[in-house]
């Protein structure tokens, strides 16, 4: 039985989603950035709390882990390699392991960049990733404690998941993403295709996660660095996608 996923908006600009398996009962929060909006969308869906499925250690991913596992005494799994930072952690898990969610194989990804431990989650007979804040619509996170090439390196796995992969990010970014991008490959037909739609849905008051592996690699400047009209845009022809991968995203990081 397909899992039932549960995506919520938290904080300022965040994400928060719950999986849940019907038939065992078990529901995880995928991270947990707030307490109180985690124990709200329990309460909307009318599911328990068995474990929470953390990605990095940064507070807003993190500050409602301890009172969940006192409300709930849910499990929290986290990455190996941060372990020390994640708050009331339980078993931690390191690149290709595999989680057994309900009988769900969840696989484990090291993506550092954003964070020296971060990991996503890709459940493939769900066909559905969870990146963090790797991979966002259109973008991908800062890289505070990485290096630029060990971010290319991470989203590089990401994008090798299945095109029809359904990816849950973090944060709500795209309509800034969005006009970043348009700057990068302005040509880019199906970015401003997505552009459009990208308008319509925040106009409207809707997300514009989840994505796809498909439609990122189609129209994110970050996976389409090797591009001939990307390379251009950056003046970087003969340069490595690596570095242009890089180039961009620090252009980014000033981007107003």
């Amino acid at each position: 039985m397909a899992l039932a996923i549960f995506q919520f908006p938290c904080l300022s600009d965040n994400y928060g989603v719950l999986i849940h398996d019907e038939a065992s009962g078990r529901t995880a929060s995928i991270d947990a950035p707030d307490a109180a909006a985690v124990t709200a969308a329990l309460a909307q869906t009318g599911w328990n709390l068995t474990e929470i499925l953390t990605t990095h250690h940064h507070p807003d991913h993190t500050d409602g882990n301890l009172a969940l596992k006192e409300a709930t005494g849910c499990t929290i799994v986290g990455p190996s390699y941060e372990a020390a930072k994640i708050p009331g952690i339980d078993r931690e898990l390191t690149e290709g392991d595999v989680y057994d969610f309900a009988g769900h194989p969840v696989h484990v990804i090291w993506t550092p960049g954003h964070t020296l431990g971060h990991i996503a989650f890709f459940l493939p007979e769900d066909g559905v990733a969870f990146a963090g804040d790797t991979m966002f619509a259109l973008g991908c996170g800062r890289v505070f404690e990485g290096t630029l090439l060990q971010m290319w390196e991470s989203l590089q796995k990401l994008a090798a998941l299945p095109d029809e992969t359904v990816v849950y990010c973090g944060h709500e970014y795209t309509e800034s993403n969005l006009r970043f991008a348009l700057t990068i490959d302005p040509a880019n037909e199906a970015l401003i295709a997505r552009g459009e739609e990208i308008k319509k849905l925040r106009a409207a008051g809707k997300p514009t996660v989840p994505t796809t592996i498909a439609a990122e690699k189609a129209t994110s400047p970050y996976l389409r660095a090797s591009d001939p009209a990307v390379k251009a845009t950056m003046k970087m022809v003969d340069a490595s996608a690596a570095d242009v991968f890089a180039a961009i995203r620090t252009a980014k990081d000033n981007f107003k």
